[in-house]
């Protein structure tokens, strides 16, 4: 690097290097794409840590190359450059010195805060939970009441235009707030936070403002009558409010804590948000263990045992919050919060018998689900495309399409309840028939006194009572087949039309709703053939759809099972399960695994390519590397920060530095610009002792910012007499990165990355006497699309 690089933006030149390899000038990532304009425009998806200089990698949306980080961006609306996260413990000269500085004191203060923490975490998830039932609970209840009433007086019409009234304001609100706030809070979040958990972080996931969003949109889309659940929602928030903790809270928003300056650093948020996740399914569902097998199932990409202890901690806390608040409700002093809310479908009054003709119909039920999910995650695939060409154009028509759903889930949920037939009350009923009031088994809608409605019994509820209608047991003839049918049809419809639009919304509830419709027909058909209950075959459907769109098992399982208390059907829900997912794995990918690929994140799975056993690791190496000397000048080290959106550079040292040349390790950009920012320059290249840096600086001052808020090289400002100095860089270079040989296999060293939570694989050569590092494995060195680019001839093979 003795060469200084000439500055340039758009093109990719070599320059020579100081090893006799070259270095290319690569275009800098904080533009954040730009550039990107019309519909038919392309632009390079780059990776701010492509330490590699790698190329551009396109994921599956339409052609066009986009990275975006909520579920509108990633169907057309903004591009911003995505990060990977350094798990990797960086063990430098100050990270050791730390730590052999530490005393028991500080600790057994950093374990108690991080307990203290996953129990801040349990507290504040449980509360918002709580707070969105109660919200929903309410809004949601005073909208269907004023619009009982008044068809109580027979004025129809008002009262639709009050019914559609009510959900337009509350869906545009909702969209309004997305759109123009925290564009990152559309969706569920799920994919975003299963990305997060993998290592690769996007452009305000798990901002203050994208968690202000997610609580208020999730409550009012909700409320507005879509069908959209808010437990996906709630695995977000929960994510978001470990984050906002972990990093210390929010410099922009005056809210910040010294103290938790252990936590400035991905391994322990990645723990929290790990804790969140779990966290927000805990809250959604009322079921702790499922959260905890939720967060290691679907979620986290890396787990141990103190993590399980921690995630355990958080899902009680939230438990225990919950019954608390709950028992506080049944005094009625929670509004019209009381019987609903926080969904629970006790199914327990007694033990179920099944026989050989159940679990033949139990299998039939699984394979539906799989031919059913696999056919909704085909389906919404596509919509997902057809909504991009909308919501690329700007927040107007992210609204707009908002209320054209909402518009068209108002006709139907008002409008086809006029098509099914009155059905007399029956004869000793436990539950009031008619239902008066906002909730119930039994809706009188237009019919007259002594008869109900059953369409609208499911209809003209909130999604949470009308699952607990159809897995209601002892009520085999309540709905009508036709009814049923126009129900199924209608949500999964409109379970399709509605994820995708600016609200934050979830797919549990479309997914529990339809599957329970199907489970219940069923039921319904087999009806004296069988010993189970309709409601019964209602969960196993719900069971089914969700094993055949999630592609979960183990959680969902225990979700359901904790949701309607149910222990004995554990076998019939554990079969039904597994059918689901082997059918609907022969069609394509779980609904979170194809969304993650469709926005573009980088997500490492856990086994390696089938091709990849073709290749060994300098095959696939982008270069030539751009790498330091242990004592660099300062000029060279500000030009390569300025021309490149590396993460990492190598350090070789080189004689007089030392007999030959070796490498010293790795460091980090992050590191540089602090150590350039405390201008501890010498005119001479000469290697130091490095005490001054260890004076200077404290392990803390070289932590992660939170939220992207960390120093950037604009931020720095040398003179001429500066720039020609030199800076020792040994005191804050990781001596002991990960390194791989070059003739390793590709596969194992694609799987050596994913197992460790890598962010940089150093690749050094096989034979002695050449220069000592070959290049850089990043996470883009290792994904599919970087690979069969390289070699087409693979994509057979694949």
């Amino acid at each position: 690097m003795d060469g200084n690089h000439a500055p340039h933006s758009n093109q990719h030149q070599p320059s020579p290097e100081r090893d006799g390899s070259f270095s290319y000038d690569i275009e800098s990532m904080d533009g954040g794409g730009g550039g990107l304009r019309g519909a038919a425009s392309e632009a390079l998806l780059r990776f701010d840590d492509d330490d590699s200089g790698g190329g551009p990698r396109e994921p599956l949306l339409r052609k066009r190359t986009m990275n975006t980080t909520s579920q509108i961006a990633i169907v057309g609306a903004n591009v911003f450059p995505i990060e990977s996260l350094d798990y990797e413990i960086v063990e430098n000269d100050l990270f050791k010195q730390d730590w052999r500085s530490r005393k028991k004191k500080q600790i057994f203060q950093y374990v108690v805060l991080k307990w203290a923490l996953v129990l801040l975490i349990g507290l504040l998830t449980g509360l918002v939970g709580f707070f969105n039932n109660l919200a929903v609970e309410n809004i949601a209840g005073f909208k269907l009441l004023i619009t009982g009433e008044l068809m109580l007086q027979n004025r129809y019409f008002v009262a639709f235009l009050a019914y559609g009234g009510c959900n337009l304001v509350l869906g545009a609100t909702a969209a309004a707030i997305c759109a123009y706030i925290a564009p990152a809070a559309a969706g569920s979040g799920i994919p975003e936070v299963k990305a997060y958990l993998n290592g690769v972080d996007a452009y305000s996931i798990l901002a203050p403002s994208t968690l202000f969003v997610k609580i208020f949109g999730s409550i009012l889309g909700v409320s507005a009558g879509f069908v959209l659940g808010k437990e996906g929602p709630m695995v977000h928030t929960g994510a978001c409010i470990a984050n906002l903790l972990g990093q210390g809270g929010s410099r922009k928003y005056h809210l910040t804590c010294n103290w938790l300056k252990y936590f400035k650093n991905d391994r322990d948020r990645r723990d929290l948000i790990t804790c969140g996740a779990a966290a927000g399914v805990a809250a959604a569902f009322r079921a702790p263990v499922g959260g905890v097998l939720f967060a290691l199932e679907e979620a986290a990409s890396w787990w141990r045992s103190a993590l399980l202890w921690r995630t355990f901690f958080t899902t009680a806390v939230v438990a225990v919050v919950l019954k608390a608040l709950i028992e506080f409700c049944r005094s009625g002093k929670c509004g019209l919060f009381g019987q609903g809310g926080l969904i629970m479908f006790d199914l327990s009054s007694n033990i179920p018998t099944y026989g050989t003709q159940d679990v033949i119909a139990i299998i039939i039920l699984g394979i539906i689900g799989g031919v059913f999910g696999g056919l909704f995650n085909f389906l919404l695939d596509r919509i997902l495309r057809v909504y991009s060409i909308i919501n690329e154009r700007g927040a107007p028509l992210k609204i707009l399409l908002t209320i054209t759903i909402s518009i068209i889930t108002s006709a139907c949920s008002y409008g086809l309840p006029w098509l099914a037939p009155c059905t007399p009350c029956p004869v000793g009923s436990m539950e009031e028939c008619p239902t008066i009031g906002r909730s119930g088994n039994y809706k009188s809608f237009q019919c007259p006194p002594g008869h109900y409605n059953g369409l609208a019994s499911l209809f003209f509820n909130t999604n949470d009572d009308a699952i607990r209608n159809l897995f209601s047991r002892g009520t085999a003839n309540e709905f009508h087949m036709s009814s049923l049918f126009v129900f199924f049809t209608a949500i999964y419809c409109l379970g399709l039309l509605t994820y995708g639009i600016a609200v934050p919304s979830g797919l549990f509830i479309p997914v529990i709703l339809a599957g329970a419709t199907y489970g219940r027909i069923v039921g319904t058909l087999l009806g004296p053939m069988s010993d189970l209950d309709p409601g019964l075959f209602a969960l196993l459907g719900a069971a089914s759809f969700l094993g055949g769109t999630m592609r979960m098992t183990v959680s969902v399982c225990v979700i359901l099972l904790e949701l309607t208390n149910e222990l004995h059907m554990l076998p019939l829900v554990m079969l039904v399960l597994l059918i689901s997912k082997t059918i609907a794995d022969c069609f394509n990918k779980g609904v979170y695994d194809q969304i993650v690929v469709m926005k573009g994140l980088p997500f490492m799975e856990a086994h390696a390519e089938p091709y990849m056993r073709q290749l060994v690791a300098s095959d696939v190496v982008s270069g030539p590397l751009i790498s330091f000397s242990g004592v660099e000048k300062v000029g060279n080290i500000v030009q390569a920060l300025r021309i490149t959106g590396h993460n990492g550079f190598p350090v070789v040292d080189e004689p007089p530095l030392s007999e030959a040349p070796e490498l010293v390790g790795l460091v980090l950009r992050s590191h540089l610009l602090v150590l350039l920012n405390g201008k501890n320059f010498m005119k001479d290249k000469v290697k130091t002792s490095g005490s001054f840096v260890l004076r200077r600086f404290g392990a803390f001052d070289f932590a992660k910012a939170g939220s992207g808020k960390g120093m950037k090289v604009e931020d720095l400002d040398f003179t001429d007499e500066e720039m020609e100095m030199y800076v020792d860089l040994h005191p804050i270079t990781n001596t002991s990165p990960y390194t791989v040989v070059e003739t390793m296999s590709l596969a194992k060293a694609a799987v050596l990355f994913r197992s460790l939570g890598l962010r940089h694989l150093l690749v050094v050569p096989k034979t002695p006497g050449r220069h000592p590092i070959v290049g850089i494995l990043t996470r883009h060195d290792l994904m599919p699309e970087h690979i069969l680019g390289l070699f087409p001839n693979l994509r057979k093979s694949h």
